[in-house]
């Protein structure tokens, strides 16, 4: 593995511009996230992820995508499947645990299929976050649960079906984004809790999920949310507080850490001291998603090369990345829509 810049950029549409060309070749990142925007045809896709890593001269660099489902996908019919939400299956397991926990992990390896097909290599999902009644509807059907024990098990559920297809889940938002009154793509949400009841509650399915020698199996994803009991000055995502205490601490997690993306309303500052600032706090990698070029500059200013234990979780996840199960796709699609019709 080289050293590459400790950064996952998004690209403004489904090709790749000539300035983009000049300065990824010239920077690169880690890797790259996919959007609608950047969505064609099927094969228009995995041409334009296969010029992305010839470009930066990496076949293995990492492709991400948020395909969640419900809300939260940007492969969509009618070339790719329409996943439900992750509540769907959070209902199913309240009537029938064991069904519930199959159809979790059966609509994620067929998530993986179709996103390995393509050449990507990385989902951010699952959600983790609670369902949390009065709070805004940013997380809403994309919780599994409110029981944090109902999400941990559909989450390791789903993180299982997704590494059976071959492709890294990214459990987020560590250490929990539900309780938020405040959409974080539009401003800073503020959580006022307490410690010991955030402790047994929003931080618990993290813990269950990518605690310990799990935080091989994933990486995470940090909320943009003021947790006032651990850090009441900083967004978990620029909280050295937050992520040594909480993240790495309470919680666990040893694994790849990515920020949510840098270009969020919920951060203050230019782009370049909120990139500094995140991996200041502990982020192993920053992502950038809007594909404005300006501002890509701005991050790559004080956005260097993967630090040494960044590095080293990186190899230890892909390390432990399973190599994908050829099954029949029809038959675990039949499958999963009779456990969801059952429902």
């Amino acid at each position: 593995m080289s050293n590459p810049r400790a950064v996952i950029y998004g690209l403004s549409g489904p090709r790749i511009t000539p300035e983009e060309r000049r300065f990824f070749a010239a920077i690169e990142p880690l890797g790259f996230i996919l959007f609608a925007r950047n969505i064609g045809e099927p094969a228009a896709v995995r041409a334009l992820i296969a010029e992305l890593r010839d470009l930066i001269e990496r076949p293995e660099a990492p492709i991400l995508i948020d395909q969640e489902g419900g809300r939260v996908q940007r492969l969509k019919p009618p070339h790719w499947r329409a996943a439900p939400p992750a509540a769907r299956f959070g209902a199913l397991y309240r009537a029938a645990p064991e069904q519930g926990l199959e159809a979790a992990r059966l609509n994620a390896q067929l998530i993986a299929m179709e996103l390995a097909e393509l050449g990507i290599t990385v989902d951010c999902a699952p959600v983790l976050d609670l369902s949390v009644p009065g709070a805004h509807d940013v997380i809403g059907d994309r919780a599994f649960d409110r029981d944090p024990a109902v999400i941990a098990a559909l989450g390791a559920a789903a993180c299982a079906g997704l590494r059976a297809g071959g492709v890294m889940p990214v459990i987020k938002h560590v250490p929990g984004h539900g309780r938020a009154l405040v959409d974080s793509h539009l401003g800073l949400p503020t959580v006022d809790a307490p410690l010991e009841q955030l402790e047994t509650s929003d931080f618990e399915p993290f813990r269950r999920v990518g605690g310990g020698r799990n935080g091989e199996r994933c990486w995470a994803m940090t909320a943009h949310i003021v947790l006032r009991a651990v850090d009441a000055n900083a967004p978990v995502t620029h909280s050295a507080k937050a992520i040594e205490r909480i993240v790495r601490g309470s919680i666990g997690f040893d694994g790849v850490l990515l920020s949510d993306d840098l270009s969020m309303q919920a951060l203050r500052g230019d782009l370049e001291s909120r990139a500094a600032a995140a991996l200041t706090a502990g982020c192993d990698v920053v992502l950038h998603c809007n594909g404005d070029i300006e501002e890509m500059r701005a991050v790559a200013r004080t956005t260097g090369p993967l630090s040494r234990a960044a590095r080293a979780r990186l190899e230890r996840a892909a390390a432990a990345l399973p190599a994908p199960v050829a099954l029949d796709r029809g038959a675990l699609s039949a499958r999963l829509d009779g456990l969801l019709a059952a429902a």
